[in-house]
């Protein structure tokens, strides 16, 4: 084992870099391993050792209070507030559910009525660059606004969520120590809701909207902003690691025999496969096991209506006034917005959508961005086969059929089950004591 450490260590030198590969001369000084009878070859351990430990998370530059304690307090009582939603019964976590590994379990998310798409786990959800699975928001803050006032979500309003701040005396109070004074609008409003609704002029809520002056829908549009950040603040701590492949991962940098020991020879099967012949590591790769781009794999409509995925997502996403680049953001420069700022639609973005984490992918089904999927098992086996025609525009050229056997099947499945994290505090699963009782 001593031997092997050495070599480990030396890989992990070599991969502290760019990040570029080895050069000839180089890897002739590695050699393969053999772990639970399993042959790790040198190409094999550097792929894995790219893999893990999760990294600390980034700040977020667009959003200055996104690691603020009393910002993620508020948003942890938001998150659960079904308040913010027009009948009263929805919020966040009705999609999100903290005993479903953030997720609803459903194909399909149901608020006020079914949509169209699956909900996404929010574990890790802070290392994503792109939100939903089209990508049409860049921010998590930008992105938690947007179902509150979805028609088929929660139908609320961003007056609606600037009433229950202020009228909601620990809500207020929490919002005022992290932005400053709440401010206050120029007149008394009598309505509920009102929200910009541009494509639906004629829509009520549109028109309370209108009524407003320049002025105050300035002040809602920022105390929104405001929540959305908070938002994010609660969201960047659900955060999934300490697996037993991240185990394993940490037995290959130490040598600990006990850590090398944490997957089952059927798991580091399914790992080298992972790697190796499988190739899932073009899209699934990096610590948080995502390239955190967009990629068409050639599912057939299956029965839902045709979606288009990324293509037309580009153009909200760029005229988003919350996205990164607009008057909310805190941090509206290039350097911080520099994937928004140079993504523009493609004729071979039809048909994409994002490449989710794996991170506990075995606890989050059902799979797909339509939810089609319900087992693991059903996922694998369409790679395996490829057998159906894309809806929209063509598969991507990198994905060919990986005519897997049963028991290869099998070693993935066990593998992806080692994904599984560790619990987080109980604190962050439940309603805070500080909202008010619905």
């Amino acid at each position: 084992m001593n031997r092997t450490h050495a070599i480990l260590l030396f890989v992990l030198i070599l991969c502290s870099g760019c990040g570029k590969a080895f050069d000839d001369g180089v890897t002739s000084v590695l050699s393969e391993m053999s772990v639970g009878g399993i042959t790790l070859s040198e190409t094999n351990l550097v792929e894995i050792l790219k893999l893990s430990p999760l990294p600390t998370l980034s700040p977020n530059p667009t959003n200055q209070y996104a690691d603020n304690k009393d910002a993620a307090l508020l948003g942890h009582a938001l998150f659960f507030d079904t308040g913010l939603s027009i009948n009263g019964k929805i919020a966040c976590a009705t999609c999100h559910q903290p005993d479903n590994d953030w997720t609803d379990g459903k194909p399909l998310s149901k608020g006020l009525q079914s949509v169209s798409r699956n909900a996404p786990t929010l574990w890790n959800v802070g290392y994503q660059r792109w939100h939903y699975w089209d990508g049409r928001k860049d921010t998590l803050w930008s992105q938690a606004l947007n179902p509150i006032e979805h028609p088929l979500e929660m139908g609320g309003s961003r007056l609606r969520v600037y009433r229950q701040v202020n009228q909601t005396e620990v809500y207020r109070n929490l919002y005022q120590s992290v932005f400053g004074e709440f401010p206050p609008l120029s007149s008394e409003i009598e309505f509920q809701d009102a929200r910009p609704i541009p494509e639906r002029p004629d829509e009520t809520m549109h028109q309370a909207w209108q009524s407003l002056s320049v002025k105050d829908q300035g002040v809602i549009n920022r105390v929104f902003s405001n929540i959305g950040k908070s938002m994010e603040a609660y969201q960047r701590r659900l955060i999934s690691t300490d697996s037993l492949f991240d185990q394993f991962v940490h037995g290959l940098r130490s040598g600990n025999d006990e850590d090398l020991q944490a997957l089952s020879p059927a798991a580091i099967r399914g790992l080298v496969l992972f790697v190796g012949r499988g190739q899932c590591i073009l899209c699934h790769s990096g610590p948080h096991f995502t390239d955190n781009e967009f990629h068409n794999i050639g599912l057939d409509r299956g029965g839902n209506p045709l979606d288009q995925g990324r293509y037309p997502a580009i153009e909200k996403l760029k005229l988003d006034p919350f996205n990164g680049k607009g008057m909310f953001s805190d941090d509206t420069s290039l350097q911080a917005n520099r994937s928004l700022h140079y993504v523009t639609e493609k004729d071979n973005n039809l048909g994409e959508f994002k490449t989710p984490t794996l991170r506990n992918v075995a606890r989050t089904g059902p799979y797909m961005h339509d939810g089609r999927f319900v087992k693991l098992r059903e996922v694998i086996d369409f790679y395996s086969t490829l057998a159906d025609t894309p809806a929209i525009g063509h598969r991507e050229e990198s994905l060919q059929a990986l005519n897997l056997t049963s028991s290869e099947a099998a070693d993935l499945i066990a593998f992806l089950n080692a994904l599984d994290g560790s619990p987080l505090d109980v604190g962050l699963l439940n309603k805070p004591t500080l909202a008010p009782e619905q």
